[in-house]
């Protein structure tokens, strides 16, 4: 491959995406996501914006969580990563505080406006009995 990966800053659409998953108010965070998109979280495949959105309000709900993106990178042929944590505790015990690292591999089907083909995400390793 003779495209490398360029740090980068992180483009607002990321920001809105990750904010969008702590809040789970998906409008405009969800916006890059179609029908056609599939994300795969760990073992899981979910197609289209309308059951992923259901995903992360399965994990989520249940969870007090921020995401922040720590490094992000642009590579060619729309390939974008980033290296994240995640800090979270259950509602129920939000004393119990876990953080995990985070990796998003998104594969855009077009820059403007950002459209995502598939999305990628490793989670962990994180102390699961503490937040599931």
């Amino acid at each position: 491959m003779t495209d490398n990966a360029q740090a980068t800053a992180v483009p607002g659409w990321v920001l809105k995406f990750m904010d969008a998953i702590d809040t789970l108010e998906f409008s405009e965070g969800f916006a890059p996501l179609t029908e056609d998109t599939d994300m795969f979280f760990g073992t899981a495949h979910i197609h289209g914006v309308e059951a992923i959105k259901e995903f992360f309000v399965k994990i989520d709900a249940p969870l007090n969580i921020t995401h922040e993106v720590l490094e992000f990178w642009t590579a060619g042929d729309g390939v974008r990563l980033l290296r994240g944590e995640a800090t979270m505790a259950r509602k129920s015990e939000p004393d119990q505080v876990v953080r995990a690292p985070f990796t998003h591999i998104f594969y855009l089907d077009q820059e403007e406006p950002v459209r995502v083909r598939t999305l990628r995400i490793t989670a962990g390793p994180l102390q699961t009995d503490a937040v599931m």
